[in-house]
């Protein structure tokens, strides 16, 4: 069994993150999913929701991920999301704000949205 696996998250329109990890942690329409090098081959839907990476290096990456689908083979980990912010990029304030608004207008996919940006960064 290998020790790392090489993971892709990629959005809609860029390369997000790319490198070696033991352990990338998701969630599925089926469920939080963790995977691990050696991992059974996967195909999945994501569900908007932090998606947390484990680096070979000992470091942790955490990006808030908005659909888009999970696939593993071959050590091989993709997450091809419609949207994906890693929690570095993602301004605290602004989506606080987004969240306030979304709960204003009943608004619950924007709520949602907001939501998962900032448990991204607080589980950052």
């Amino acid at each position: 069994m290998a020790a790392e696996l090489h993971v892709e998250l990629v959005a809609a329109d860029r390369n997000v993150w790319s490198g070696e990890a033991t352990l990338v942690v998701a969630r599925t329409t089926s469920g939080d999913i963790g995977v691990m090098p050696g991992h059974q081959p996967l195909l999945g839907v994501l569900e908007s929701g932090p998606v947390t990476i484990r680096t070979s290096e000992g470091g942790t990456v955490v990006a808030a991920v908005h659909g888009g689908f999970i696939s593993f083979a071959d050590n091989k980990l993709s997450l091809l999301a419609e949207i994906a912010e890693l929690a570095d990029e993602i301004d605290t304030a602004r989506a606080e704000r987004a969240l306030e608004r979304a709960k204003e207008a009943t608004d619950a996919a924007a709520e949602r949205r907001a939501d998962v940006r900032l448990r991204a960064v607080a589980g950052h």
